[in-house]
């Protein structure tokens, strides 16, 4: 089997944006395009994946056609992949297990959501389609209901409270200050913070990560190939995906992802490393406790401490042995469904080429991980990346 890496990545900034699905993609493939160091043309792309749910039903058919004419990527074999919020997630992993398998060269992954053109009431309709429909949608529990139930029992079973979260937060914020492309640029004091509009018991406003319009583009190589487009390609070193039951009620616990401790187990060890060789991870924060979970699930933090890890300052830029979400995660740089899990890629890729802004550049980055949860859990993907090939 060849060996992968990523030659060219790009996105759009998350938040408002004021052009459609066509506009923003064909600025997410513009920006990774322009990235590659070499000549590149489109008519090298083999395949393309692109994650979506086609959030509001704007364009449930063929929605990955229709973007990708937008960007000289004419004749290729495209289609869409809906995973929920995992969607570009796994999207990645279809276009790693393309060139993986030999079966494609050049593979495209991306992914794009339009989610701010919609009412309010049509937001939170669309938000709940990755939960059971009968025993959760159908019954009234709402996506921050879901994870405010997975606070509450975190909460009862271990040494942690809601200011374990306003960590989590205050850091976010922090990070996604000093990044461009975030939906949230500005700090959050923990006063602030600790006391925001109640959503769902125990979780604030500032527990919740933002509705954003984005669209983020990867363009993978095999090794053959990504020697002659780039200088420092970014390998893609292990790869991981598993799933879980979807309703809460169904599964044995509630305080930990069991998709995300599957996933991260093949994608380390497919690597060969540990948890504790990563310099930087971007972790599906789509709700602060979402990030507890993950710093414990994929081994950053044991058991039952992912709060006092956060309490202790351990993610934040350059303090601790690895940093959670640089980019500011999906707290603060923004969660637009379909591009959060190559958005998540983009900010890994260019961190370990060194080509963020020195304030935010997390210091020696060798080894990268990305962490895309779909819905409250039930699906997960998780890739690592190298700037060594082995």
């Amino acid at each position: 089997m060849v060996d992968v890496a990523v030659v060219g990545a790009g996105q759009t900034r998350y938040g408002n944006h004021p052009l459609g699905l066509k506009g923003m993609w064909a600025e997410a493939a513009r920006d990774a395009f322009n990235s590659i160091d070499n000549d590149f043309d489109p008519v090298m792309i083999d395949e393309a994946f692109i994650g979506s749910i086609a959030f509001g039903g704007s364009q449930l058919g063929n929605t990955a056609a229709l973007l990708t004419e937008h960007s000289g990527m004419d004749g290729v074999a495209v289609r869409r992949v809906e995973n929920a919020c995992a969607s570009s997630g796994f999207a990645f992993r279809d276009a790693w297990m393309a060139i993986k398998s030999g079966q494609a060269d050049v593979v495209v992954a991306g992914g794009i959501e339009k989610m701010n053109d919609l009412t309010p009431e049509r937001k939170r309709y669309w938000l709940g389609v990755s939960g059971d429909t009968e025993w959760e949608r159908l019954a009234g529990l709402t996506f921050p209901g879901t994870y405010a139930l997975m606070a509450r029992r975190y909460f009862h079973e271990f040494e942690s409270s809601h200011d374990d979260l306003v960590h989590v937060s205050v850091k976010n914020h922090h990070h996604g200050s000093l990044n461009p492309m975030a939906h949230i640029q500005k700090e959050v004091s923990f006063e602030k913070a600790s006391s925001g509009f109640m959503v769902a018991d125990p979780l604030t406003l500032y527990d919740c990560c933002p509705t954003s319009d984005g669209a983020s583009c990867i363009v993978l190589a095999a090794d053959h190939v990504a020697k002659k487009l780039t200088d420092t390609p970014v390998w893609v070193r292990g790869s991981g995906a598993a799933s879980d039951r979807l309703a809460l009620h169904d599964r044995p616990s509630i305080t930990q992802l069991q998709a995300t401790q599957v996933a991260g187990k093949r994608a380390l060890g497919m690597a060969g490393i540990g948890a504790e060789d990563v310099d930087l991870a971007e972790v599906h924060d789509c709700f602060t406790i979402a990030e507890v979970f993950a710093t414990e699930d994929l081994g950053f933090a044991k058991r039952g401490e992912g709060g006092k890890f956060a309490r202790e300052g351990l993610g934040r830029l350059n303090q601790g042995s690895t940093t959670i979400n640089a980019s500011g995660g999906l707290k603060s740089k923004g969660h637009p469904l379909g591009s959060t899990g190559t958005g998540q890629v983009v900010e890994v890729f260019k961190q370990l080429r060194g080509e963020v802004t020195s304030s935010r550049q997390v210091r020696g980055a060798e080894v990268g991980l990305t962490h895309n949860v779909g819905g409250s859990g039930a699906t997960c993907a998780v890739h690592v990346f190298g700037r060594d090939q082995r």
